[in-house]
């Protein structure tokens, strides 16, 4: 895959800290860029954020149609059944993003994988087998599509991860989010999850919570 393309927004000069954040199917970085102003993040911190534009690609169960996607889902069946080498292949895209920041001066332990849908599900595999220490994983609205298949590094063993998922999701069931925390508590990760009444989508007291997440682990 390309280098990808990205927005990126500064919240004061010279950063020493990143969130790359990952949108869901269909969408742009443009999605999540209004949040920002919302976290509630402290007035003198100085966070670089990094809003990638997924690759067009048919999707398979659009019809074929070609979409912004981290990855190809061919079926919604038993779950889902996606492409995981296009999602490996995306997982490494976005490592370049990480590594681009640690060239630019950013500590990895200063890092947080954030990513929506498709997003989350990228976000978890780059997150759990980075090779250097990240500061976090934000999974929101998202599902475990790697869990079986992932090479967890020892170097993020003990990353911190939040998920969030909606009570009313018709796009991702909120079961596959409960059972990705589970999963991850299998491998011997600790995840917080919590839950919204809301569909697939984020709301306003979920991103103040994103903000005390990101407050937490960059020591904001």
């Amino acid at each position: 895959m390309n280098q990808l393309e990205y927005i990126q927004l500064d919240t004061g000069e010279n950063p020493d800290a990143a969130v790359i954040w990952l949108h869901g199917l269909g969408a742009n970085g443009h999605d999540f860029e209004p949040v920002v102003p919302e976290l509630g993040l402290p007035q003198d911190a100085s966070v670089r954020f990094i809003f990638p534009h997924a690759p067009e690609m048919p999707v398979t169960i659009n019809g074929g149609i070609r979409m912004p996607a981290w990855y190809d889902i061919k079926s919604l069946e038993l779950g889902r059944t996606v492409d995981k080498d296009q999602l490996v292949g995306s997982a490494q895209a976005v490592g370049a993003l990480v590594a681009q920041e640690i060239e630019r001066g950013v500590a990895s332990d200063r890092i947080v994988i954030a990513g929506f849908s498709q997003g989350g599900a990228v976000a978890y595999q780059l997150g759990l087998s980075y090779p250097k220490p990240l500061a976090g994983i934000l999974a929101l609205s998202t599902y475990f599509a790697t869990a079986d298949t992932v090479a967890c590094s020892e170097a993020n063993r003990n990353i911190p991860i939040s998920v969030f998922h909606g009570t009313h999701d018709p796009m991702v069931p909120e079961h596959l989010g409960r059972a990705s925390v589970e999963k991850l508590e299998s491998m011997g990760y600790q995840a917080s999850y919590k839950t919204y009444p809301m569909e697939h989508a984020v709301c306003m007291e979920e991103i103040h919570a994103i903000g005390e997440f990101l407050r937490r682990v960059l020591n904001l």
